[in-house]
């Protein structure tokens, strides 16, 4: 296939998201696999790449997507402002920035002007406006793309986990734990794992969202009421979907390793062991979307911005991901 265009946002432009996009589009080997477009601004990244003292990367500069070159780093500039980088600092300024390269970006990828997106940090506080109502990126797109539902993974070599429920209030995760809800993310696992990643039958595996798995409805009944049931359905549909097993031991334990696919309950169930495990190579995908989309597995780190120490390999790993599926996506499955 031809190589994939890849858009990739800049994020907050005061966090590290300039310095891991620069690193890792640095490596001229990265123009050979794929045709990089970056929304944002060439005069911030330059700023970056003269107080980073990065060298080995030069722009090709657009307006619009109809004038990349396939074998340059291009940089489509989303404002003309002449704005001062503040590394570190959280600024109204860096969050509409946020924002406008995230806005054209999407539009270009659901316009299958490029075949995936890539994105660095945001601030979830700063990029707020009347325009960006949501908790994060995955929300965002679900609204963009007219979606009733789609699935969080962190995804490293051999290790997928998703989310059954994503960026809400710890309070509220039981209450959205209907048999509808984690039916609805089980199909969009397996589907992924099938149509993107390959696997020809896919191994899920469900985590409880009790302790010890409920203890046979001793410490909460979720797991009898509602999983069993319906890992029984799968089951009987010929799925390979097993479970509930209680979380605490499942990862220490090493059991992950015989899943494709690990499903956990709520954000902080899955993603303490899937970053404790992977957190430099690990990435976001967001599966289910009419479109690929991945990210590094952190967040802006202000604290480290500007001073040329960020680690790039999670968000070059999103990129590779992201070229990956691409191809994936091409073949039958």
């Amino acid at each position: 296939m031809d190589k994939p265009i890849i858009g990739i946002t800049l994020g907050d432009f005061n966090g590290i998201g300039p310095e891991v996009i620069l690193k890792t589009l640095s490596d001229n080997r990265i123009t050979k696999i794929c045709t990089p477009v970056v929304y944002g601004s060439n005069k911030i990244l330059s700023k970056y790449k003269k107080i980073l003292h990065i060298e080995e990367i030069n722009f090709h500069i657009i307006k619009s997507i109809d004038q990349l070159s396939p074998k340059k780093v291009n940089v489509l500039n989303c404002w003309e402002d002449d704005l001062e980088i503040q590394p570190g600092d959280i600024t109204q300024e860096a969050g509409r920035c946020a924002f406008l390269s995230l806005s054209k970006a999407t539009d270009d990828v659901i316009a299958k002007k490029t075949d995936a997106i890539v994105t660095a940090p945001i601030n979830k506080k700063n990029i707020q406006s009347s325009e960006f109502n949501f908790p994060g990126h995955t929300e965002y797109f679900a609204s963009k793309a007219n979606l009733n539902d789609n699935l969080m993974l962190l995804v490293t070599e051999n290790l997928r986990v998703g989310v059954a429920t994503g960026h809400i209030p710890l309070t509220e995760i039981a209450g959205q734990l209907t048999k509808e809800k984690i039916s609805s993310k089980i199909n969009i696992f397996y589907q992924t794992l099938k149509k993107d990643f390959q696997i020809l039958k896919p191994k899920i595996a469900i985590l409880g969202v009790n302790p010890h798995a409920g203890e046979s409805g001793l410490l909460g009944n979720e797991e009898q009421n509602i999983l069993l049931p319906m890992i029984e359905e799968f089951k009987n549909k010929g799925m390979l979907v097993y479970g509930p097993f209680p979380a605490d031991g499942f990862f220490g334990s090493g059991d992950f390793s015989k899943f494709d696919g690990i499903l956990a309950m709520y954000h902080d169930q899955g993603l303490i062991p899937f970053k404790t495990l992977a957190f430099e190579q690990g990435v976001n995908y967001t599966a289910g979307m009419p479109f690929i989309r991945t990210s590094p597995d952190h967040g802006t780190a202000y604290s480290m911005s500007g001073k040329g120490i960020a680690s790039e390999s999670s968000f070059r790993e999103a990129l590779y991901l992201a070229i990956d599926i691409c191809k994936n996506n091409k073949m039958i499955v």
